[in-house]
Protein backbone atom coordinates (compact mmCIF):
# COMPACT_ATOMS: atom_id res chain seq x y z
CA UNK A 1 0.00 0.00 0.00
CA UNK A 2 1.64 3.33 -1.06
CA UNK A 3 1.99 5.86 1.88
CA UNK A 4 -1.18 7.92 -0.02
CA UNK A 5 -3.09 5.03 0.74
CA UNK A 6 -2.46 4.51 4.62
CA UNK A 7 -3.23 8.13 4.95
CA UNK A 8 -6.83 7.77 3.37
CA UNK A 9 -7.04 5.18 5.65
CA UNK A 10 -6.48 7.16 8.94
CA UNK A 11 -8.58 10.45 7.29
CA UNK A 12 -11.16 11.16 10.28
CA UNK A 13 -14.88 10.86 9.26
CA UNK A 14 -15.62 14.63 9.06
CA UNK A 15 -12.37 15.11 7.13
CA UNK A 16 -13.05 12.18 4.20
CA UNK A 17 -16.89 13.41 4.73
CA UNK A 18 -15.85 17.02 3.39
CA UNK A 19 -13.80 15.83 0.31
CA UNK A 20 -16.05 13.45 -0.78
CA UNK A 21 -18.96 15.73 -0.69
CA UNK A 22 -16.80 18.40 -2.94
CA UNK A 23 -15.97 15.58 -4.96
CA UNK A 24 -11.71 15.86 -4.67
CA UNK A 25 -12.53 12.05 -3.11
CA UNK A 26 -14.09 8.92 -4.56
CA UNK A 27 -15.84 6.45 -2.36
CA UNK A 28 -14.39 3.83 -4.41
CA UNK A 29 -10.59 5.36 -3.54
CA UNK A 30 -11.39 5.47 0.04
CA UNK A 31 -13.24 1.82 -0.29
CA UNK A 32 -10.38 0.03 -2.07
CA UNK A 33 -7.85 1.97 0.07
CA UNK A 34 -9.03 0.32 3.29
CA UNK A 35 -9.15 -3.20 1.71
CA UNK A 36 -5.99 -2.82 0.74
CA UNK A 37 -4.76 -2.06 4.10
CA UNK A 38 -7.08 -4.75 5.34
CA UNK A 39 -4.74 -7.16 3.00
CA UNK A 40 -1.89 -5.63 3.94
CA UNK A 41 -2.12 -5.54 8.26
CA UNK A 42 -5.13 -7.81 9.23
CA UNK A 43 -3.32 -10.50 9.58
CA UNK A 44 -1.19 -8.83 12.20
CA UNK A 45 -4.71 -7.68 13.53
CA UNK A 46 -7.12 -10.05 13.47
CA UNK A 47 -10.28 -8.15 13.46
CA UNK A 48 -12.08 -8.92 10.61
CA UNK A 49 -14.16 -12.33 10.90
CA UNK A 50 -16.11 -11.87 7.61
CA UNK A 51 -14.63 -9.33 4.93
CA UNK A 52 -16.80 -8.41 2.09
CA UNK A 53 -14.95 -6.84 -0.09
CA UNK A 54 -17.35 -7.39 -3.81
CA UNK A 55 -20.51 -5.82 -1.72
CA UNK A 56 -18.24 -3.20 -0.35
CA UNK A 57 -17.07 -1.88 -3.95
CA UNK A 58 -20.74 -2.10 -5.19
CA UNK A 59 -21.90 0.03 -2.21
CA UNK A 60 -19.08 2.42 -2.63
CA UNK A 61 -19.91 2.74 -6.56
CA UNK A 62 -23.38 3.18 -5.89
CA UNK A 63 -22.43 6.22 -3.38
CA UNK A 64 -20.07 7.54 -5.54
CA UNK A 65 -23.02 7.72 -8.58
CA UNK A 66 -25.41 9.20 -6.66
CA UNK A 67 -23.04 11.65 -5.14
CA UNK A 68 -22.54 12.58 -8.78
CA UNK A 69 -26.66 13.29 -9.27
CA UNK A 70 -26.15 15.56 -6.40
CA UNK A 71 -28.09 13.35 -4.56
CA UNK A 72 -25.28 13.46 -1.44
CA UNK A 73 -27.10 11.95 2.01
CA UNK A 74 -24.98 13.43 4.14
CA UNK A 75 -22.05 13.21 6.44
CA UNK A 76 -21.77 9.34 6.60
CA UNK A 77 -22.50 8.82 2.68
CA UNK A 78 -19.78 6.71 1.10
CA UNK A 79 -17.80 6.07 4.29
CA UNK A 80 -16.74 2.81 4.59
CA UNK A 81 -17.38 1.00 8.60
CA UNK A 82 -17.37 -2.59 9.99
CA UNK A 83 -19.64 -3.87 12.44
CA UNK A 84 -19.32 -6.10 15.57
CA UNK A 85 -20.21 -9.78 14.49
CA UNK A 86 -23.50 -9.63 16.98
CA UNK A 87 -25.39 -7.23 14.96
CA UNK A 88 -27.84 -8.91 12.43
CA UNK A 89 -26.82 -7.78 8.82
CA UNK A 90 -29.22 -9.38 5.80
CA UNK A 91 -28.06 -11.33 3.87
CA UNK A 92 -24.29 -11.82 5.66
CA UNK A 93 -23.35 -14.25 8.36
CA UNK A 94 -23.95 -12.82 12.36
CA UNK A 95 -21.97 -14.97 14.24
CA UNK A 96 -21.55 -13.54 17.65
CA UNK A 97 -18.23 -15.96 17.32
CA UNK A 98 -19.91 -18.61 18.42
CA UNK A 99 -19.99 -22.35 16.82
CA UNK A 100 -23.94 -21.85 18.41
CA UNK A 101 -24.15 -18.69 15.41
CA UNK A 102 -21.51 -20.59 13.00
CA UNK A 103 -23.92 -20.51 9.90
CA UNK A 104 -26.55 -17.91 11.02
CA UNK A 105 -27.32 -15.54 8.23
CA UNK A 106 -30.45 -13.30 9.14
CA UNK A 107 -32.89 -11.68 7.22
CA UNK A 108 -33.06 -8.73 8.19
CA UNK A 109 -30.43 -5.69 9.40
CA UNK A 110 -29.98 -4.20 13.04
CA UNK A 111 -31.86 -0.91 13.26
CA UNK A 112 -28.45 0.70 13.89
CA UNK A 113 -27.14 -1.01 10.95
CA UNK A 114 -30.06 -0.22 8.19
CA UNK A 115 -30.14 3.52 9.86
CA UNK A 116 -26.52 3.90 8.85
CA UNK A 117 -26.97 2.51 5.39
CA UNK A 118 -29.86 4.62 4.84
CA UNK A 119 -26.88 7.18 5.72
CA UNK A 120 -24.88 5.71 2.42
CA UNK A 121 -22.24 3.87 4.89
CA UNK A 122 -19.76 1.07 2.85
CA UNK A 123 -20.01 -2.04 5.08
CA UNK A 124 -16.46 -3.49 4.46
CA UNK A 125 -17.51 -6.83 7.18
CA UNK A 126 -17.95 -7.90 10.43
CA UNK A 127 -15.53 -7.71 13.33
CA UNK A 128 -14.27 -10.62 16.13
CA UNK A 129 -15.50 -10.03 19.36
CA UNK A 130 -15.69 -11.90 22.37
CA UNK A 131 -18.02 -14.61 22.15
CA UNK A 132 -22.01 -13.36 23.17
CA UNK A 133 -20.25 -10.40 24.72
CA UNK A 134 -19.09 -12.14 27.79
CA UNK A 135 -16.58 -14.74 27.17
CA UNK A 136 -12.85 -13.81 25.90
CA UNK A 137 -10.38 -13.11 24.29
CA UNK A 138 -10.43 -16.40 23.23
CA UNK A 139 -13.60 -18.34 21.41
CA UNK A 140 -15.68 -21.44 20.15
CA UNK A 141 -14.95 -19.52 16.61
CA UNK A 142 -12.35 -17.74 15.13
CA UNK A 143 -9.07 -16.46 16.63
CA UNK A 144 -9.29 -13.24 19.16
CA UNK A 145 -8.24 -10.01 17.69
CA UNK A 146 -5.07 -8.65 18.75
CA UNK A 147 -4.12 -4.88 19.88
CA UNK A 148 -2.34 -2.83 16.55
CA UNK A 149 0.12 -1.43 19.30
CA UNK A 150 1.49 -4.41 20.35
CA UNK A 151 -0.49 -7.86 18.94
CA UNK A 152 1.16 -9.29 22.16
CA UNK A 153 -1.62 -7.56 24.35
CA UNK A 154 -5.53 -7.95 23.91
CA UNK A 155 -7.38 -5.25 22.56
CA UNK A 156 -9.72 -5.03 25.25
CA UNK A 157 -13.53 -6.62 24.85
CA UNK A 158 -16.06 -7.54 24.22
CA UNK A 159 -15.89 -4.82 21.24
CA UNK A 160 -12.36 -6.29 20.27
CA UNK A 161 -12.28 -6.27 16.69
CA UNK A 162 -13.94 -2.69 16.46
CA UNK A 163 -11.28 -1.43 18.67
CA UNK A 164 -8.90 -2.78 17.03
CA UNK A 165 -9.65 -1.92 13.28
CA UNK A 166 -10.21 1.68 13.77
CA UNK A 167 -7.02 1.96 15.95
CA UNK A 168 -5.49 0.04 12.60
CA UNK A 169 -6.81 1.87 10.08
CA UNK A 170 -8.81 -1.09 8.94
CA UNK A 171 -12.48 0.70 8.72
CA UNK A 172 -13.31 4.55 9.61
CA UNK A 173 -16.21 3.31 12.44
CA UNK A 174 -18.09 0.22 14.05
CA UNK A 175 -20.87 -0.28 15.80
CA UNK A 176 -19.89 -1.87 19.16
CA UNK A 177 -22.47 -3.23 22.13
CA UNK A 178 -21.65 -2.41 25.81
CA UNK A 179 -22.78 -4.20 28.95
CA UNK A 180 -20.27 -3.45 31.03
CA UNK A 181 -17.56 -1.33 29.56
CA UNK A 182 -17.43 -3.22 25.65
CA UNK A 183 -17.29 -0.34 24.24
CA UNK A 184 -15.40 2.17 26.29
CA UNK A 185 -13.19 -0.56 27.24
CA UNK A 186 -11.62 -1.52 24.02
CA UNK A 187 -11.57 2.29 22.91
CA UNK A 188 -9.16 2.73 26.08
CA UNK A 189 -7.01 -0.29 25.17
CA UNK A 190 -6.59 0.39 21.33
CA UNK A 191 -6.41 4.57 21.99
CA UNK A 192 -9.53 5.17 20.05
CA UNK A 193 -13.03 6.75 20.77
CA UNK A 194 -16.11 4.93 22.24
CA UNK A 195 -19.11 6.05 23.33
CA UNK A 196 -21.94 4.28 25.11
CA UNK A 197 -25.02 6.70 24.88
CA UNK A 198 -27.95 6.92 27.28
CA UNK A 199 -29.71 3.63 27.83
CA UNK A 200 -32.81 4.02 25.31
CA UNK A 201 -31.07 6.49 23.28
CA UNK A 202 -30.54 3.59 20.34
CA UNK A 203 -32.03 0.78 19.39
CA UNK A 204 -30.78 -2.84 20.05
CA UNK A 205 -32.90 -4.39 18.05
CA UNK A 206 -31.52 -6.58 15.84
CA UNK A 207 -28.34 -7.09 18.55
CA UNK A 208 -27.94 -10.55 19.94
CA UNK A 209 -28.38 -9.64 23.47
CA UNK A 210 -26.57 -10.31 26.35
CA UNK A 211 -28.00 -8.51 29.15
CA UNK A 212 -31.56 -6.73 28.16
CA UNK A 213 -31.14 -4.48 30.88
CA UNK A 214 -27.37 -3.45 30.67
CA UNK A 215 -27.17 -4.10 26.87
CA UNK A 216 -26.32 -0.89 25.16
CA UNK A 217 -25.45 0.15 21.07
CA UNK A 218 -22.83 2.61 20.14
CA UNK A 219 -19.88 3.52 18.30
CA UNK A 220 -16.42 3.47 18.29
CA UNK A 221 -14.59 6.05 15.49
CA UNK A 222 -11.00 7.89 15.51
CA UNK A 223 -12.17 11.12 17.32
CA UNK A 224 -15.05 12.59 18.96
CA UNK A 225 -16.57 14.22 16.64
CA UNK A 226 -17.12 11.09 14.42
CA UNK A 227 -18.82 9.34 17.57
CA UNK A 228 -20.50 12.67 17.40
CA UNK A 229 -21.32 12.23 13.80
CA UNK A 230 -22.39 8.41 14.13
CA UNK A 231 -24.87 8.67 16.76
CA UNK A 232 -26.74 11.41 14.74
CA UNK A 233 -27.59 8.87 12.48
CA UNK A 234 -28.27 5.44 15.19
CA UNK A 235 -30.28 7.66 17.51
CA UNK A 236 -33.74 8.05 18.18
CA UNK A 237 -36.90 5.91 19.30
CA UNK A 238 -37.68 2.20 17.40
CA UNK A 239 -40.69 0.65 18.45
CA UNK A 240 -39.33 -2.56 17.42
CA UNK A 241 -36.75 -2.01 20.72
CA UNK A 242 -39.54 -1.37 23.42
CA UNK A 243 -36.82 0.28 25.33
CA UNK A 244 -35.99 3.18 23.37
CA UNK A 245 -36.54 6.63 24.48
CA UNK A 246 -38.43 8.92 22.58
CA UNK A 247 -36.60 12.19 23.52
CA UNK A 248 -35.69 14.23 20.78
CA UNK A 249 -32.13 13.45 19.16
CA UNK A 250 -30.48 16.67 19.68
CA UNK A 251 -27.72 18.17 17.21
CA UNK A 252 -24.25 16.64 18.49
CA UNK A 253 -22.27 18.56 16.01
CA UNK A 254 -22.86 22.01 17.54
CA UNK A 255 -21.50 20.50 20.97
CA UNK A 256 -18.37 20.16 19.93
CA UNK A 257 -16.62 23.46 21.35
CA UNK A 258 -13.06 23.55 22.61
CA UNK A 259 -14.38 25.57 25.86
CA UNK A 260 -15.31 23.74 29.48
CA UNK A 261 -14.88 27.38 30.87
CA UNK A 262 -17.62 27.09 33.63
CA UNK A 263 -18.17 23.44 33.56
CA UNK A 264 -17.45 21.25 37.01
CA UNK A 265 -16.68 17.79 36.91
CA UNK A 266 -16.85 15.92 39.55
CA UNK A 267 -13.76 13.39 40.37
CA UNK A 268 -14.68 9.78 42.58
CA UNK A 269 -10.87 9.85 43.28
CA UNK A 270 -10.95 7.44 46.45
CA UNK A 271 -13.23 4.70 43.79
CA UNK A 272 -10.12 4.13 41.79
CA UNK A 273 -7.31 5.05 43.80
CA UNK A 274 -8.15 2.53 47.28
CA UNK A 275 -7.45 -0.37 45.17
CA UNK A 276 -4.10 -1.79 44.59
CA UNK A 277 -5.77 -3.76 41.47
CA UNK A 278 -5.57 -0.32 39.56
CA UNK A 279 -2.47 0.51 37.89
CA UNK A 280 -0.54 3.71 39.74
CA UNK A 281 0.63 4.68 36.59
CA UNK A 282 -2.78 4.62 34.57
CA UNK A 283 -4.05 6.76 37.44
CA UNK A 284 -0.89 9.63 36.83
CA UNK A 285 -1.58 9.84 33.00
CA UNK A 286 -5.91 10.45 33.87
CA UNK A 287 -4.81 13.01 36.20
CA UNK A 288 -2.58 14.91 33.96
CA UNK A 289 -5.60 14.58 31.63
CA UNK A 290 -7.71 16.22 34.04
CA UNK A 291 -5.33 18.85 35.01
CA UNK A 292 -5.39 19.87 31.34
CA UNK A 293 -9.20 20.32 31.49
CA UNK A 294 -9.00 22.29 34.55
CA UNK A 295 -6.36 24.15 32.15
CA UNK A 296 -8.37 24.93 30.31
CA UNK A 297 -11.09 26.64 32.36
CA UNK A 298 -13.50 23.37 34.42
CA UNK A 299 -13.43 23.43 38.03
CA UNK A 300 -13.06 19.81 39.34
CA UNK A 301 -14.27 18.52 42.71
CA UNK A 302 -13.67 15.52 45.01
CA UNK A 303 -16.88 13.53 44.89
CA UNK A 304 -18.21 10.86 47.11
CA UNK A 305 -20.01 8.10 45.71
CA UNK A 306 -20.54 5.56 48.54
CA UNK A 307 -22.47 2.93 46.47
CA UNK A 308 -20.22 2.41 44.70
CA UNK A 309 -18.98 -0.64 47.11
CA UNK A 310 -22.17 -2.53 44.90
CA UNK A 311 -21.13 -1.65 41.98
CA UNK A 312 -19.42 -5.40 41.29
CA UNK A 313 -22.06 -7.54 43.03
CA UNK A 314 -24.99 -5.86 41.41
CA UNK A 315 -23.39 -5.90 37.72
CA UNK A 316 -22.38 -9.19 37.60
CA UNK A 317 -25.62 -10.88 39.28
CA UNK A 318 -27.85 -8.73 36.52
CA UNK A 319 -25.89 -9.75 33.65
CA UNK A 320 -25.42 -12.91 34.53
CA UNK A 321 -28.71 -13.76 35.39
CA UNK A 322 -29.94 -12.06 32.51
CA UNK A 323 -27.21 -13.78 30.33
CA UNK A 324 -28.22 -17.33 31.07
CA UNK A 325 -32.04 -16.99 30.93
CA UNK A 326 -31.32 -15.79 27.26
CA UNK A 327 -29.16 -18.61 26.80
CA UNK A 328 -31.09 -21.66 29.37
CA UNK A 329 -31.88 -24.01 26.56
CA UNK A 330 -28.34 -23.77 24.28
CA UNK A 331 -26.43 -24.77 27.77
CA UNK A 332 -28.63 -27.27 28.43
CA UNK A 333 -28.53 -28.88 24.60
CA UNK A 334 -25.40 -27.74 23.55
CA UNK A 335 -22.94 -26.47 26.42
CA UNK A 336 -19.59 -28.00 24.72
CA UNK A 337 -20.22 -25.60 21.73
CA UNK A 338 -19.66 -22.80 23.83
CA UNK A 339 -15.90 -21.60 24.30
CA UNK A 340 -14.71 -22.34 27.91
CA UNK A 341 -15.21 -18.83 29.31
CA UNK A 342 -18.38 -18.15 27.82
CA UNK A 343 -19.81 -21.35 29.35
CA UNK A 344 -18.18 -20.48 33.10
CA UNK A 345 -19.78 -17.26 33.07
CA UNK A 346 -23.07 -18.15 31.88
CA UNK A 347 -23.71 -20.92 33.96
CA UNK A 348 -22.78 -18.71 37.20
CA UNK A 349 -25.68 -16.85 36.27
CA UNK A 350 -27.87 -20.33 37.04
CA UNK A 351 -26.56 -19.76 40.93
CA UNK A 352 -28.16 -16.53 41.32
CA UNK A 353 -31.86 -17.02 43.13
CA UNK A 354 -34.41 -14.58 42.20
CA UNK A 355 -34.02 -12.90 45.75
CA UNK A 356 -30.42 -12.00 44.76
CA UNK A 357 -31.73 -10.49 41.59
CA UNK A 358 -34.19 -8.41 43.62
CA UNK A 359 -31.36 -7.22 45.91
CA UNK A 360 -29.25 -6.29 42.64
CA UNK A 361 -31.71 -4.33 40.97
CA UNK A 362 -32.71 -2.67 44.53
CA UNK A 363 -28.83 -2.14 44.61
CA UNK A 364 -28.95 -0.32 41.48
CA UNK A 365 -31.83 2.14 42.08
CA UNK A 366 -30.09 3.33 45.34
CA UNK A 367 -26.60 3.50 43.34
CA UNK A 368 -29.25 5.35 40.48
CA UNK A 369 -30.19 8.02 42.85
CA UNK A 370 -26.56 8.31 44.61
CA UNK A 371 -24.73 9.18 40.93
CA UNK A 372 -27.98 11.62 40.23
CA UNK A 373 -27.59 13.25 43.15
CA UNK A 374 -24.41 13.81 42.97
CA UNK A 375 -25.04 15.43 39.00
CA UNK A 376 -27.06 17.98 40.85
CA UNK A 377 -23.82 19.62 41.68
CA UNK A 378 -21.34 18.56 38.83
CA UNK A 379 -21.54 18.81 35.37
CA UNK A 380 -19.62 15.44 34.48
CA UNK A 381 -17.95 12.81 36.09
CA UNK A 382 -14.05 11.64 35.14
CA UNK A 383 -12.55 8.90 36.14
CA UNK A 384 -9.62 6.26 33.97
CA UNK A 385 -12.04 4.65 31.86
CA UNK A 386 -10.35 1.01 33.10
CA UNK A 387 -8.28 0.02 35.92
CA UNK A 388 -5.43 -1.03 33.70
CA UNK A 389 -3.63 -0.72 30.31
CA UNK A 390 -3.96 -3.78 27.75
CA UNK A 391 -2.00 -6.86 29.47
CA UNK A 392 -0.34 -9.50 27.54
CA UNK A 393 -2.47 -12.75 25.84
CA UNK A 394 0.11 -14.81 27.23
CA UNK A 395 -0.56 -13.26 31.13
CA UNK A 396 -4.59 -13.76 30.77
CA UNK A 397 -6.28 -14.32 34.14
CA UNK A 398 -9.92 -14.38 33.90
CA UNK A 399 -10.07 -14.97 37.57
CA UNK A 400 -8.20 -11.33 38.04
CA UNK A 401 -11.39 -9.56 36.45
CA UNK A 402 -12.84 -10.87 40.03
CA UNK A 403 -10.89 -8.69 41.63
CA UNK A 404 -10.54 -5.53 39.83
CA UNK A 405 -12.78 -2.85 40.26
CA UNK A 406 -15.16 -1.94 37.16
CA UNK A 407 -14.88 1.87 36.20
CA UNK A 408 -17.09 1.64 33.53
CA UNK A 409 -19.96 -0.80 35.15
CA UNK A 410 -21.25 2.03 37.10
CA UNK A 411 -22.69 3.89 33.92
CA UNK A 412 -24.27 0.60 32.40
CA UNK A 413 -26.01 0.73 36.08
CA UNK A 414 -27.14 4.02 35.93
CA UNK A 415 -28.03 4.70 32.36
CA UNK A 416 -25.59 7.54 31.58
CA UNK A 417 -23.80 8.12 28.52
CA UNK A 418 -19.97 8.01 29.06
CA UNK A 419 -17.36 8.09 26.77
CA UNK A 420 -13.50 7.13 26.51
CA UNK A 421 -11.35 9.48 24.68
CA UNK A 422 -7.50 8.78 24.56
CA UNK A 423 -5.53 10.60 26.82
CA UNK A 424 -1.82 9.71 26.87
CA UNK A 425 0.53 6.34 26.75
CA UNK A 426 2.18 3.76 29.36
CA UNK A 427 5.83 3.85 29.61
CA UNK A 428 5.73 0.66 27.33
CA UNK A 429 3.80 2.10 24.84
CA UNK A 430 0.02 1.09 25.38
CA UNK A 431 -3.41 3.78 25.47
CA UNK A 432 -4.94 4.86 28.40
CA UNK A 433 -8.24 6.32 28.25
CA UNK A 434 -10.32 8.99 29.86
CA UNK A 435 -13.94 8.67 30.84
CA UNK A 436 -16.50 11.55 31.14
CA UNK A 437 -19.60 10.62 31.51
CA UNK A 438 -23.14 12.82 32.29
CA UNK A 439 -26.90 13.01 32.64
CA UNK A 440 -29.18 10.89 30.79
CA UNK A 441 -29.70 12.16 27.54
CA UNK A 442 -27.44 15.07 28.19
CA UNK A 443 -25.00 13.73 25.18
CA UNK A 444 -23.81 17.00 24.28
CA UNK A 445 -21.75 17.87 27.43
CA UNK A 446 -19.94 14.84 27.24
CA UNK A 447 -19.02 15.58 23.55
CA UNK A 448 -18.17 19.09 24.53
CA UNK A 449 -15.88 18.31 27.42
CA UNK A 450 -14.87 15.18 25.59
CA UNK A 451 -13.61 17.46 22.09
CA UNK A 452 -12.09 20.01 24.14
CA UNK A 453 -9.81 17.87 25.60
CA UNK A 454 -9.19 16.05 22.46
CA UNK A 455 -8.44 19.11 20.73
CA UNK A 456 -5.81 20.23 23.67
CA UNK A 457 -4.04 16.96 23.85
CA UNK A 458 -4.11 15.56 20.40
CA UNK A 459 -3.43 11.82 21.58
CA UNK A 460 -6.14 11.15 18.67
CA UNK A 461 -3.61 11.90 16.28
CA UNK A 462 -1.42 8.97 17.01
CA UNK A 463 -1.31 5.56 15.00
CA UNK A 464 0.14 2.71 15.76
CA UNK A 465 3.25 1.54 13.49
CA UNK A 466 1.78 -1.36 11.65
Amino acid sequence: MTRAGTDLCYLTIRDAASLLRRRELSPVELTRAHLERIEQVDKQVQAYVTLLPEEALAEARAAEAAIGRGQYRGPLHGIPVAHKDLYDTRGVRTTAQSKLLEDRVPEEDATAVARLKEAGTVLLGKLALHEFAIGGPYTSLFQPARNPWNPAYVPGGSSSGSGAAIAAGLCMGSLGSDTGGSIRQPASLCGVVGLQPTYGRVSRFGMVPLSWGLDYAGPLTRTVEDAALVLQVIAGHDPRDPATSGAPVQDYSSALREDVRGMTLGLPREFFTASREVDAEYVDIVEKAVGVLQELGARVEDVALPSLEYIRASHWAIMRAEGFAYHRENLRSRFHDYGENVRMQLSIGAIYTAADYVQAQRARTQITREFRRVLQHVDLLVTPTTANPAGKFANIDPRAQLRRPSLTAPFNLTGMPAISVPCGFTAAGLPVGLQIAGKPFDEPTVFRAAYAYQQAARWTERHPAL
